[in-house]
Order: C-alpha cells, then sequence, then structure tokens
C-alpha cells in the first residue's frame, strides 16, 4: 500500500497543470474516495486537497521566478481569474505573486514522499467481525470536529439524555456490543482539518426496527468490522488508537475503510481514575 501511495504522489506531480479532481486522483489510486482520504491525511498531517493546493502553488512559485506572466501562471494551474490565484497565493504565500517577482523570493512545498514509522515495536491488536444489519438507536446532534481531549460537545450530549430515552435504549439493545456506543458520520467535506460538524449518536445497537420518536434510528447494513480493543487514560488513548488505525494499520491491512458509521464504547475504571478499557469498530471490506 505505502509503495501504491507513493506512485499516487507521482500521478499528481504529473497532472499538476491539468484540470485534476481528487476523485480522479483516488479512482487511480484503486480505493474508494473515502478511504484513499483517510489513509493520506493520518499519513502526510493535511488533508488531499490541501496538498493538491500547495503543490501547484509551489510550482507556480518557480515558474513566477523563473520570468512566467501572473497571468499565463494563473490559468496553468487551473485557476479561473488572476484575482482569484493572487488570493489564493497570498494567503498561502504571504505576499502577492507581483512581490514575489519583484523581490525575487518565494514560499517552497516540496513534494511528498509517504513513510510508514514502526514506534516502540508495539502490536496492534485487532480483530475482525462479519456482523450482520442492525439500527443504531440513540440520542445524536451535530458537533463540532475534536481529534484531541474530550468534546464539551460531547459532554452536554450526554448530560441531555433523559431517563425515559436511557430505558428505551435498555430495552431495545439486543446485539453486541453490549454496551452504550459513541456513534460518528455524516462529517462536513472539511473533517480532515478537524474542521466542521459531525453527527454523534450515544446509543445503542439493535435488530429492532419499531423504535420510540424520542430516540433516533439509523439503519446500518452488514458490513465486515475492524474490531480495535485498547486501555489507557482516557481519552487519550482512545484517540491515539483511532488515529493508529488510518496511519498504521490501514495501510498495510489489506482493507479499506467504508463511508459508514463507526463506533466505540468505552468502560471505565472506578478504582483508576481516567484509565478505560475501551473498543474502536470501524466498518471495513477487503481491497
Amino acid at each position: 500500500m505505502l509503495i501504491e501511495l507513493n506512485r499516487v504522489i507521482e500521478y499528481i506531480e504529473d497532472h499538476l497543470t491539468d484540470d485534476l479532481s481528487l476523485e480522479a486522483i483516488s479512482e487511480y489510486a484503486g480505493v474508494s474516495d473515502y478511504h484513499f482520504r483517510k489513509i493520506f491525511y493520518y499519513l502526510s498531517g493535511m488533508t488531499l486537497s490541501e496538498y493538491v493546493k500547495n503543490r501547484k502553488l509551489s510550482e507556480a512559485t518557480l515558474d513566477l521566478l523563473n520570468g512566467e506572466q501572473v497571468t499565463d501562471v494563473a490559468f496553468k494551474y487551473g485557476y479561473q481569474s488572476l484575482d482569484g490565484f493572487s488570493r489564493a497565493y497570498k494567503k498561502w504565500s504571504g505576499s502577492l505573486p507581483s512581490e514575489a517577482i519583484r523581490k525575487g523570493l518565494g514560499k517552497s512545498f516540496p513534494k511528498l514522499s509517504l513513510v510508514i514509522s514502526v514506534k516502540g515495536g508495539e502490536d496492534m491488536e485487532f480483530r475482525i467481525v462479519e456482523k450482520p444489519a442492525f439500527n443504531l438507536v440513540g440520542v445524536s446532534k451535530r458537533v463540532p470536529m475534536q481529534f484531541e481531549g474530550v468534546n464539551q460537545e460531547i459532554v452536554k450530549l450526554a448530560e441531555s439524555i433523559t431517563e425515559e430515552q436511557r430505558r428505551e435504549m435498555r430495552s431495545l439493545q439486543n446485539i453486541e456490543p453490549l454496551e452504550i456506543v459513541n456513534a460518528s458520520y455524516e462529517a462536513d467535506a472539511k473533517f480532515m482539518k478537524e474542521e466542521g460538524d459531525l453527527t454523534h449518536l450515544i446509543g445503542v445497537l439493535t435488530t429492532e426496527e419499531n423504535v420510540s420518536p424520542i430516540l433516533e434510528k439509523v439503519p446500518v447494513p452488514a458490513y465486515t468490522w475492524a474490531v480495535f480493543p485498547n486501555e489507557g487514560a482516557f481519552p487519550s488513548t482512545l484517540q491515539n488508537t483511532m488515529a493508529s488505525v488510518y496511519a498504521e494499520w490501514l495501510p498495510t491491512s489489506g482493507y479499506e475503510v467504508i463511508d459508514a458509521p463507526s463506533f466505540s464504547f468505552t468502560k471505565m475504571d472506578p478504582d483508576k481514575g481516567s484509565w478505560a478499557y475501551s473498543e474502536v469498530w470501524v466498518p471495513v471490506r477487503k481491497r
């Protein structure tokens, strides 16, 4: 998978001056758009769109310093107007294209070469589970992206659950894991930059279809699930596990993630403070 990712980097380089869509890049990679964008983000630390934009503007800088006209460079790299190019260039580099030419100075963003580093020789425990269709039922709301620390909007969501809703969830719960889960889905397009919102649901898994209107029901088809148990300080251990799934496990696993709800559950140990056991459930399919 890593060799394939670097091959895709070369493909991007060869098409920087073409009408290059992110969907076309994922299609060239031979995996789903959703999967490739997640893998790319967790390996590179930036979104695929951000990388393509940075490489285009970096190459545009070289062209400007080599004497090409600003208008020619703007259209060469796909900008529809000189004003649009100038705004994007200034936001990226801190100066207008004309200033870069006058001063003979520009900003550079080198081509990526992706590697996977093995840290500490630690094993990553997982299991593959084939699961029939079920419903996620519970209480949900749109919450802001947050990859580290406690998301206070999720805390507020948990505090808003009434006793009646809790009783209804317990009565419906009939499929493993028999735990209260936190599910995430319908992320905004900017989710890889920790911007925008996603829908977060606190609830249970059930095969029941008759659900009270006081709860939301989210149908989930039959999928294969990769399950990652982890134990340690909450929430950092859980969040680090989720990052490792995308940055370390998926690129070499032979699986790709599906654009569907993922979920986790956490069991706190009252005798160990913030220490907890968690499981991350990620819907996947064979590549």
